[in-house]
């Protein structure tokens, strides 16, 4: 089965290497055309543009920023779509309103093509080490299809019925982690303001039974300061708004992720969108200052 791969940013490309690499008959294609390179070394080839990728793959796999980027590649709203998506499995791997989810598997559906919804829980580490978790949505059959697919890329796959399950289920993991991720840095930067060891407070964090995966991977980067991504700051806004929306379209009260909405607001409207999530320290760290 000849696979292709669209979108090859922080999460794609190490996503897609790993399906080179695993062997996975691969054709891929990216904007910025210079990050396909490692592609093309772990054997995969490159298309000139998104039309040659779904000429020549039965599975589209889509890791792309937004909902226009996706609606770009498609060619939807235009003559192009039709023909692209006809007899092939779209896969949407990011994430995206869940109401844009459905309405885009009707449009698949409608021009002959099948559609399966596979979002990840993991960032950048996770994903060059083939760590991901899967929550997969759609037909039974083209769920079956895809699944085998995502061995190189996944530790885990769940099934989670029809379209938009696999998103919601993402959103609620995301709200979650958002959470989390938001409390240990607030926590860090209380023990630093009390003055004490930041080393020796993350290291009883870390002996106790708060310790978690996320806590051992983002307390290095709060020691050192390093925000260098691997979950963008920018990216958690985007996926704090989808669940906001989620949350009132369904009466759904969310005081904790409102909290972190107006966090990591400040974050990037401090100019830190593209640091990694941890940087909603520099938030909190406005706010102190501010009194």
């Amino acid at each position: 089965m000849n696979v292709g791969f669209l979108g090859l940013g922080v999460m794609g490309r190490p996503m897609a290497l790993r399906l080179a690499r695993s062997g996975t008959p691969l054709v891929v294609w990216n904007r910025t055309a210079a990050r396909s390179g490692p592609l093309r070394a772990a054997g995969a080839e490159v298309a000139a543009d998104p039309g040659e990728v779904f000429a020549r793959a039965d599975v589209v796999f889509l890791m792309l920023a937004d909902e226009s980027a996706v609606d770009a590649v498609l060619g939807r709203r235009s003559a192009a779509f039709a023909p692209r998506v006809a007899g092939r499995t779209v896969v949407h791997m990011g994430t995206t309103s869940p109401a844009y989810s459905r309405a885009l598997e009707q449009e698949i559906r409608a021009a002959g093509g099948r559609y399966v919804e596979a979002p990840v829980s993991g960032s950048r580490v996770p994903a060059e080490n083939g760590e991901l978790v899967a929550m997969l949505a759609g037909q039974d059959d083209a769920v079956e299809t895809v699944r085998p697919l995502l061995a190189p890329l996944c530790r885990q796959t769940f099934v989670c019925g029809p379209a938009p399950s696999a998103l919601l289920m993402k959103l609620s993991v995301n709200l979650f982690l958002i959470t989390l991720v938001t409390g240990l840095t607030e926590a860090y930067h209380f023990a630093e303001r009390q003055g004490l060891d930041r080393r020796l407070f993350l290291e009883v964090l870390g002996a106790g039974p708060m310790a978690s995966a996320v806590s051992r991977m983002k307390a290095p980067k709060l020691l050192a300061g390093d925000f260098s991504v691997q979950a963008a700051a920018r990216d958690v806004l985007k996926n704090n708004r989808l669940i906001a929306e989620a949350a009132r379209g369904s009466g759904t009260a969310s005081p904790l992720l409102d909290a972190c909405h107006a966090l990591f607001e400040e974050t990037v409207s401090l100019g830190h969108g593209g640091e990694d999530m941890v940087a909603v320290l520099r938030a909190l760290e406005a706010r102190t200052a501010a009194g």
